[in-house]
C-alpha cells in the first residue's frame, strides 16, 4: 500500500513543471498539512523523496503525504508571498507557526471630521488609520502625551460631524475648562486648524518629527515678523518639547532614513525573530516573535519568512533591510545589508541584544511553569559544551579531606538531572594510603566506589567532575579508563590562588572549556562543587570529632565500658556527650562521676563546635 503511494506521489512530481510557485501537500483527509515555495517546483519537491537527503522529521512527514498541488507563478517572490499567505490561511501541521499570543497595543487616528487619537488592541481599518503595534508600552504613552501636549486632540469618545458642530448640537465639557481641549466642538477651533494639528500628529507616529519641527520654525519666525510673540512663544514651548522628545528617541544619526533591521536567535523547537524599524536615526517600531519549528528548517528559511511576514503586517515600505547573515532573499528593489561596523552595526547589534533577551525571558517563564525544563535546558549546555553525546542524567563529584594526613576521609556526591540525591551520597574513610596524598586517596575511593557499582549491576555515571585541575583528572582517568576499562566522561573545576573556582577543565590532555563565570551554568557547577566540599567537611569535622571524644572516654579513670554505654544511649552520639552540660552529666551519672567527665571533655568543645 506505501509503495503504491509512494509511486504515485512520484509520478505527480515527474509532471511538475520546472518553474517557481507554492507547492501543498495533503494527507489521507485532504487537508493540507505543508506549504513550501520553489524556485523550480519540479526539482524542489523531488528533494523530500530522496531517501538519502531525507531527515526524520522530514521522513515523518513524507509518510503522511497522500495528494500534492501546485500553483505556477512568475517569480520567486510571487512564490515567497503566495506560500506566506496560504500558511496563514490554512496553518498547516508541518509547517512553522507563528506564535502570537500577545495582542501588543497600536495608535488608532479615527476617520472623522474631527479625529479622535487613543490606544487599541483592536484593529479595524474601516475605522481609522493604526500605528504600531507597540511592544514596548511606555514608548507609546509618551508619544501619546506628546501629541495630547503638542496639539490638544479632543479626549471625549463621542462621534463628532461638523455639520453638527454648526447646528450647536455639542456642549463644552470640563476638558476645555481644564486646558486640555480647544473646544473644535462649539467652534472654538476650527475644522481646519484641528485637522493641520491631527496630520502633524500622523506625521509624529511616521517618526517624521524632522518635518513637523520645520513646520513649526516656518510659523515661529513669521509670528515674530508680525510682532504675535505670545503667539510665537507658545510654538516655541512645543518646538523645546518635541526636540527633547527627537533626542530621547534618537539612537543612532538621523542619516538612517527609513530602515528594516532584523536579528534571529533559535533552539531545537523554536525561533525568535527581533524587528526594527527605523525613521532618522529612531526607532519608531520594535517586534519581537516566535515560530515554533516543525521541520528541520533553517535560519535562512526562518528569517525569510520572518521578514516578509513583519513586512505586510507592519505594512513597511523601507528599501533596505539590515541583516546578520547572507540571505536569497527575492524581494524586488530591496538592498539587503550585513554592515560589519559603523550606526548600521549598533543597530543590528541592538536588534540581536532584544532577540537575546526575549529569548531568556520567555525560556525563564517557561521554567517557572515547568522546573525540570531549566534542568534540561542546563544539562544540554554541559552536554554542548563538552561534547557528550548524551545528557548528563547522573553527575559524581569527589572531595578529600584530611588535615596533615590525620583522620582522611573522602566523599561522593551525586546529582540527577542536577538535583542533589542525598540517598545516594557516600562516605568513605581512606583505608590503604598512610599520610596526605590526595592523588593516591582519589585513586582509592575511585577504584572502591566503581568496583562496587559494578559488582551490583549499579548505574553509572554519565560525567564525573572532580574537585581539583589536571593531577586530579588524570588520577581518576587512570582507575576508570586503564583499570576498570570504563568510558565516562570526566572533567574537572580548577580553582585560583585565592581558592576561587576560575575554570572548566575537559578532555585528556584537559583543555579550558569557555565558559563566563556569570553564567548560570558555571553557578550552578560551583553550587554543586561547594556541595561535595561541604559534604566531604562535614564527615571529616564528625570522624575527628568521634576519636577524639572517644579517646578522652578512655583516658578518664573509672569510666569503663558500661559509662560509656549509658551515655551514648543518652545523648546518641560522642559530639553531644562532649556539649553535654555539666548538670545533664550529674543528672545521668551522679555528682562525683558526673563533673569528672565534664572536666575532662569541656576542653574539647572548641574543636566539636568547629
Amino acid at each position: 500500500m506505501n509503495e503504491e503511494r509512494l509511486n504515485r506521489l512520484k509520478q505527480i512530481v515527474h509532471s511538475l513543471p520546472e518553474k517557481p510557485g507554492s507547492y501543498q501537500y495533503y494527507d489521507e483527509n485532504k487537508r493540507i498539512i505543508y506549504v513550501g515555495k520553489a524556485k523550480n517546483l519540479k526539482r524542489r519537491v523531488s528533494s523530500y523523496f530522496n531517501k538519502e537527503q531525507q531527515s526524520y522529521k522530514t521522513a515523518v512527514l513524507v509518510s503522511k503525504i497522500q495528494d500534492i498541488s501546485y500553483t505556477v507563478v512568475n517569480s520567486e517572490e510571487d512564490a515567497l508571498l503566495l506560500e506566506n499567505n496560504l500558511i496563514k490561511k490554512y496553518k498547516p501541521k508541518y509547517n512553522v507557526l507563528l506564535k502570537d499570543d500577545k495582542t501588543y497595543p497600536s495608535i488608532c487616528i479615527t476617520k472623522e471630521d474631527y479625529p479622535r487619537i487613543y490606544k487599541t488592541r483592536h484593529i479595524d481599518l474601516k475605522q481609522g488609520q493604526y500605528f504600531g503595534p507597540y511592544s514596548h508600552v511606555g514608548t507609546m504613552h509618551a508619544l501619546l502625551d506628546l501629541m495630547k501636549s503638542l496639539y490638544f486632540p479632543r479626549l471625549c469618545m463621542k462621534p463628532m460631524k461638523e455639520s453638527e458642530v454648526k447646528k450647536g448640537k455639542y456642549e463644552i465639557c470640563l476638558n476645555y475648562q481644564i486646558g486640555k481641549c480647544k473646544a473644535p466642538c462649539i467652534g472654538k477651533q476650527t475644522k481646519e486648524e484641528y485637522q493641520e494639528n491631527i496630520e502633524d500628529c500622523r506625521q509624529i507616529l511616521k517618526g517624521d518629527t524632522e518635518e513637523v519641527m520645520k513646520k513649526m520654525r516656518i510659523q515661529m519666525e513669521k509670528l515674530a515678523a508680525e510682532m504675535k510673540f505670545e503667539q510665537a512663544q507658545e510654538i516655541k514651548e512645543k518646538y523645546i518639547l518635541l526636540d527633547q522628545f527627537q533626542a530621547k528617541s534618537e539612537i543612532v544619526h538621523p542619516s538612517n532614513t527609513n530602515i528594516d533591521v532584523y536579528n534571529i536567535e533559535a533552539d531545537d523547537k523554536t525561533a525568535y525573530i527581533n524587528y526594527l524599524h527605523i525613521i532618522k536615526g529612531s526607532i519608531i517600531q520594535a517586534f519581537t516573535f516566535e515560530y515554533k519549528k516543525k521541520l528541520d528548517e533553517s535560519l535562512e528559511d526562518l528569517l525569510t519568512l520572518g521578514i516578509v511576514e513583519t513586512r505586510e503586517r507592519f505594512q513597511s515600505e523601507s528599501k533596505e533591510i539590515v541583516i546578520p547573515f547572507e540571505l536569497g532573499l527575492p524581494l524586488k528593489d530591496i538592498i539587503l545589508t550585513i554592515p560589519q561596523r559603523g550606526d548600521k552595526k549598533k543597530l543590528l547589534d541592538l536588534s540581536g541584544m532584544n532577540v537575546k533577551q526575549y529569548k531568556f525571558d520567555r525560556l525563564k517563564q517557561a521554567e517557572k511553569l515547568n522546573p525540570e525544563q531549566k534542568s534540561v535546558r542546563l544539562m544540554n549546555e554541559i552536554k554542548n559544551h563538552l561534547h557528550l553525546e548524551k545528557l548528563p542524567m547522573q553527575i559524581e563529584l569527589y572531595d578529600n579531606s584530611n588535615i596533615q594526613g590525620s583522620d582522611p576521609v573522602a566523599a561522593c556526591v551525586v546529582f540527577r538531572k542536577l538535583k542533589p540525591s542525598k540517598k545516594e551520597y557516600r562516605k568513605y574513610i581512606i583505608k590503604d594510603i598512610k599520610g596526605p596524598n590526595d592523588y593516591a586517596s582519589m585513586q582509592e575511593v575511585v577504584r572502591r566506589r566503581y568496583t562496587r557499582l559494578l559488582e551490583e549491576d549499579k548505574s553509572l555515571p554519565d560525567l564525573i567532575i572532580t574537585d581539583g585541575g589536571k593531577g586530579q583528572m588524570e588520577c581518576v582517568r587512570k582507575i576508570i579508563e586503564d583499570e576498570l576499562k570504563l568510558q565516562i566522561p570526566i572533567a574537572g573545576l580548577a580553582k585560583d590562588n585565592h581558592h576561587r573556582t576560575n575554570e572548566l577543565l575537559y578532555g585528556f590532555p584537559p583543555v579550558i572549556i569557555g565558559m563566563k563565570q556569570n553564567s548560570e551554568l558555571f553557578h550552578v557547577l560551583t553550587q554543586m562543587q561547594d556541595e561535595v566540599h561541604r559534604f566531604a567537611i562535614t564527615f571529616h569535622r564528625e570522624k575527628r570529632s568521634k576519636n577524639q571524644t572517644h579517646s578522652a572516654l578512655d583516658e578518664i579513670k573509672g569510666v569503663g565500658e558500661a559509662t560509656k554505654t549509658l551515655l551514648i544511649k543518652q545523648f546518641k552520639s560522642y559530639k553531644r556527650i562532649t556539649l553535654a552540660s555539666q548538670k545533664d552529666l550529674e543528672n545521668l551519672l551522679g555528682e562525683k562521676r558526673g563533673k569528672k567527665i565534664y572536666d575532662a571533655l569541656h576542653p574539647l568543645i572548641e574543636i566539636v563546635k568547629e
